[in-house]
């Protein structure tokens, strides 16, 4: 049976511990050094250690892994609120019962409630009988509390389901997320960091031709035929175009 890959049966996506690993190293790429000075401020070796093992589990932090070198490139060139949503993305690559929770976010309506039952629910589906009551339901807070930190849900209790803004430099980020694992052409909008954002096909399609404009990516559409260059974007990145 395949392992689950996931850190929120005990964490969320720990926005807040890495923001202080990514400013204090993202110059010198010494990510898994600063995890041991204890940059995000722990108050006991417990504490560190976990941190430390938790974050390194979500993000990994290898700088010869082509998805950690794109987001350490567009964390430099992002906006604080935009850093979030960045970081929401990439560990939808990376943790398997977030990227199951999307299809929660999917299909509440904007303005109603985000329940934590129906986090529960889509772990049961993926994960049948594997987890106790008690377990489930921690994990469905967990859940719930990162799409919190990134804006799609607003409200201690309620949780409402909201629709945050997604700029291009953050849609870029999907698409080329999507590509580097393997996705191409119309492909693209139905992989699950794309989905994540949460947005019909019309305004990605929207958000690639602006990344083109901005010089990000190629972007053609015409009939049944998409195209989605980002061979000058892995260019600037230091990225193997080949890359799969």
């Amino acid at each position: 049976m395949k392992k689950i890959k996931t850190i929120h049966s005990s964490r969320t996506i720990m926005y807040a511990e890495l923001e202080k690993v990514m400013d204090y190293s993202i110059d010198k790429g010494n990510f898994l050094e600063s995890l041991q000075q204890n940059v995000t401020g722990k108050k006991s070796n417990s504490g560190i250690d976990k941190t430390a093992k938790y974050l390194k589990q979500l993000y990994g932090f290898d700088n010869n892994n082509p998805q950690f070198v794109a987001f350490k490139y567009f964390w430099k060139m992002a906006e604080s609120s935009e850093r979030q949503q960045i970081t929401f993305l990439y560990a939808v690559m990376r943790d398997d019962l977030l990227a199951e929770s999307i299809g929660v976010l999917q299909s509440v309506i904007p303005g109603n409630k985000a329940a934590i039952e129906f986090f529960e629910e889509i772990i049961e589906k993926y994960h049948p009988n594997k987890y106790s009551v008690n377990t489930r339901r921690s994990m469905a807070q967990n859940i719930a509390s990162s799409w919190k930190q990134v804006g799609f849900i607003e409200g201690k209790v309620k949780n409402i389901r909201i629709e945050p803004e997604i700029s291009y430099r953050v849609a870029c980020f999907a698409f080329l997320l999507a590509y580097l694992d393997g996705y191409r052409a119309d492909l693209i909008w139905n992989s699950p960091v794309v989905s994540a954002l949460c947005l019909p096909e019309q305004n990605l399609r929207e958000l690639a031709i602006e990344c083109s404009r901005r010089d990000l990516i190629q972007y053609q559409h015409a009939g049944s035929v998409t195209v989605l260059n980002f061979t000058g974007l892995l260019n600037k990145i230091g990225i193997d175009g080949n890359t799969n």
